[in-house]
């Protein structure tokens, strides 16, 4: 019913007509300071959905202009932005007028060459969402970036600690989230061993961003691995032209406190400016003790000249979390008292930890122990110079190193000595050979390297031949720092010790060719990785020596064509290519001694968009056929680890549809619904059989695959009932999905649909810019829900047990919010 319900909800609000009050017309042409035409300047009427890029005559068009009164936007990198004011239109007796916009070269802007270069724009024909420093900042009470991307087309998020805050995610069209290209200003962010974004070591990031592009699919030509799922390009904030300073500041259920400050010089006489901000989140979590210590900063000194600019970006991130990850049990989440106590038996639970089971609800944690932490601090530098040679040829070349060290700290008890490198102890006539002790397992990497791009456009023909060459450096071991019995242990004995190197090279070219109605796109990248490490290494408990050296060179083309079938419409279809190396878990637990193979990604867009003064629509069908793809089976290797296996066929498909609509001037409503089958043509489940020594093999044929859910969408309603008020109501629904790819009715995670509202009313007074006070209601119905898990499955007595664990969400919670503009 609640299904039905949201489909009826969201397609009665989506699908809107609307009466044109005028056929006017507006032409208009872009010239650059010299009077010659610009093209693929991005063109847009304010507060409309109007939006266009000039031609190679750099000329644009809108039709069907209802309005009288109206504001032109035209931006283009390495020029200041121009507005110009239209008045009277549709008094005019012309059925149409012409405006000429000239540009002025500003070093400011020129920053921006180092993303148009990776991201898509109107004229490209693949599939993306572009998310504004505005709309960002309306959602920023605190939590991490990942939820406040929730809104946007098939994306599900997670919160480990149940208010998302702390350790969260993000999968859009169903794809694990170490197969996303995350990169800020173009330089990767995903750890280049696990292929991991850990949002946590980042906070309050989004306080510091400009927008953010998200493209599906395989997308354009990125820097780092590639993108199998969808890639997230993040922009940091622009240069600004005049000083400023705000204050920005929540508080909220399960003790969530968010402080940020942040200033900046604007841009000096001598051309220098710099900018900084400091952050601070603290939060209980909805989780038992599962709680956050956030601290971060951010540090950007800049030097912009008519044709140059030299950046430099620091920004770093220390996060305190108690440990969530182990998930709730499926019978405390159902209340189950005697299949707790079953599975309390079964898995040789103690006392007190039986008893925390039984009374802790749904915010029960199993971990208990007071320095069940993860401490980890990671810092970031960046080094930017754009130059303009002149109004057609742009380049840009940036350095990064980024230094990430930390451990999480566990207390684990009946320990085997032999497991630690430690010998049996003699205590009189007794053998002790295991113990109670608390670990640490650290990780101390060094990740450095340049990108590059150069960029060349005239008149119909554009080319930009850009690249990357990176190195990581990552010492993985674990320490001992207490034993109830020390044996022949040291303080912060190392049980275990590997050391890995990964080097990337990469280049791309790509070229864009505009023909009347029609805009070709080709775009081909050589990507080369050689990766070794040489150590011992903890598999499952095990200590295992290991090396491993190997090498990828792989070809990841991508081609594509745009249709304009008016100024208002447009028809794109792309087919790529990507390829991708295997995850250092991959590596470390081989089956039977075969190294993984890489994975290959073939992905077909098919898309329509369509836009006019008070309507946006998007349509867009794809197809993502994948070979060997790694996937969880339940196989293990030689030493008892869960392993990832190649299979050999496997896609998703689906259809993707937004739209919008300004109802009134003072109301809009947006949202999004994605439908798709996501499917493994062929696997085998392999289930531990305690009974007779070994696994059962399970052959399991067109299965959906995990964490895929058929139907994912989003609403939202955005009203201003008076001046300076606004109020909206979001929405998101997630249809059920399957915890492994056995497509098991047991193991599953249910159907969600929540609600959440927002309030916000701003003011000026004197010496202050803007206030804003802000209130956010989450869950506003008080949903029950998870929205991640896992399972494992075993063979014990003559039947199959399945151990089912969830990460349940928070209730009705609220944060507000008071923030203050210089």
């Amino acid at each position: 019913m609640k299904t039905r319900l949201f489909h009826v909800s969201l397609l009665t609000a989506l699908l809107f007509s609307f009466h044109s009050f005028g056929q006017k017309t507006l032409h208009g042409t872009v010239l650059n300071d010299q009077s010659i035409p610009v093209s693929g300047a991005k063109v847009s009427i304010e507060n409309t959905f109007f939006s266009t890029r000039s031609n190679s005559e750099g000329k644009f068009t809108f039709t069907n202009v209802a309005l009288d009164e109206f504001t032109v936007l035209v931006e283009f990198p390495g020029y200041e932005a121009s507005t110009v004011q239209v008045t009277g239109f549709n008094q005019k007796e012309t059925s149409s007028i012409d405006l000429q916009v000239h540009l002025t070269p500003a070093g400011t802007t020129l920053e921006e060459v180092q993303i148009v270069v990776i991201r898509a724009d109107n004229k490209t024909p693949t599939t993306f969402t572009n998310v504004s420093k505005e709309q960002l900042g309306k959602l920023n009470f605190g939590q991490d970036l990942p939820i406040l991307l929730e809104q946007t087309p098939s994306a599900v998020t997670n919160s480990d600690a149940g208010a998302g805050v702390g350790y969260t995610g993000i999968r859009i069209r169903g794809v694990d989230p170490t197969r996303t290209n995350v990169t800020i200003n173009g330089i990767p962010i995903n750890d280049p061993e696990s292929h991991g974004v850990y949002w946590v070591n980042m906070p309050d990031f989004a306080s510091s961003v400009q927008d953010i592009q998200i493209q599906r699919g395989v997308g354009t030509s990125s820097n780092g691995a590639a993108a199998f799922g969808a890639s997230i390009n993040i922009k940091t904030d622009n240069l600004s032209a005049k000083p400023y300073g705000s204050s920005d500041n929540s508080v909220g259920s399960f003790g969530t406190v968010k402080n940020t400050i942040k200033m900046g010089t604007g841009q000096l006489n001598n051309g220098f400016s710099f900018d900084g901000r400091m952050s601070r989140i603290l939060s209980d979590g909805y989780i038992d003790r599962a709680s956050s210590n956030l601290h971060s900063f951010f540090l950007a000194g800049a030097w912009a000249g008519k044709k140059t600019v030299v950046k430099a970006n620091v920004f770093s991130g220390h996060e305190v979390t108690y440990q969530s990850w182990y998930g709730t049990p499926e019978s405390r989440i159902t209340g189950d008292v005697d299949a707790m106590n079953a599975y309390a038996d079964r898995n040789y639970l103690s006392d007190a930890e039986r008893e925390n089971l039984l009374n802790s609800g749904r915010t029960y944690n199993y971990y208990t122990y007071d320095r069940q932490v993860d401490d980890y601090a990671q810092d970031h530098y960046q080094l930017h110079f754009s130059h303009s040679f002149n109004a057609n040829l742009k380049l840009n070349v940036s350095g990064h190193y980024t230094y990430g060290r930390g451990y999480y700290e566990e207390y684990k008890a009946g320990q085997n000595l032999v497991d630690y490198g430690l010998d049996p102890l003699v205590v009189g006539v007794d053998t002790v050979t295991a113990t109670d002790l608390i670990r640490r397992k650290w990780l101390d990497n060094h990740f450095y390297g340049a990108i590059y791009s150069l960029s060349y456009s005239k008149k119909r023909l554009s080319l930009t031949l850009g690249g990357a060459a990176n190195q990581y450096v990552g010492d993985h071991f674990g320490e001992i720092i207490w034993a109830q019995f020390a044996s022949n242990s040291d303080i912060r004995q190392r049980y275990y010790g590997d050391s890995a190197t990964k080097s990337e090279t990469s280049h791309y070219l790509k070229a864009g060719y505009e023909w009347n109605k029609f805009y070709f796109y080709a775009d081909g990248q050589v990507r080369y990785i050689n990766y070794n490490y040489l150590g011992t290494s903890e598999v499952n408990g095990s200590l295992v020596e290991s090396q491993e050296t190997t090498d990828f060179l792989f070809f990841n083309p991508k081609i594509g064509m745009l249709y304009d079938l008016s100024n208002r419409s447009q028809f794109y279809g792309s087919f790529s290519i990507g390829n991708r190396e295997p995850v250092r878990d991959d590596f470390r637990q081989p089956v039977g001694g075969k190294k993984p193979r890489p994975e290959q990604l073939q992905n077909t867009e098919l898309g329509y968009r369509y836009q006019s003064q008070k309507v946006f629509a998007k349509a867009n069908g794809y197809l993502m056929n994948y070979k060997d793809q790694l996937i969880l089976t339940g196989q293990i290797n030689d030493v008892g680890g869960y392993t990832r296996t190649n299979v050999k066929s496997s896609y998703r498909a689906g259809i993707e549809l937004e739209a919008g609509a300004k109802i009134l001037p003072i109301l809009s409503v947006s949202g999004n619904l994605t439908l798709s089958q996501n499917k493994v043509k062929e696997f085998i489940e392999y289930v531990d059989d305690y009974d007779n020594g070994g696994q059962r093999e399970i052959v399991h044929r067109n299965r959906d695959l995990a964490f895929s859910p058929n139907v994912i969408g989003a609403l939202a309603i955005v009203y201003e009932p008076v001046k300076h008020l606004e109020v909206s109501w979001t929405t998101k629904y997630v249809g059920q999905q399957y915890l492994d790819n056995t497509q098991d009715n047991t193991r599953k995670i249910d159907a969600y649909l929540i609600n959440n509202f927002g309030a916000s009313y701003t003011l000026s007074m004197k010496g202050i810019t803007e206030m804003k006070f802000s209130v956010l209601v989450n869950n506003v119905l008080n949903e029950v829900y998870q929205n991640n898990g896992y399972t494992f499955s075993y063979i014990y007595g003559g039947s199959t047990t399945t151990e089912n664990f969830y990460y349940p969400q928070a209730g009705r919670n609220f944060l507000a919010r008071v923030s203050f503009n210089f």
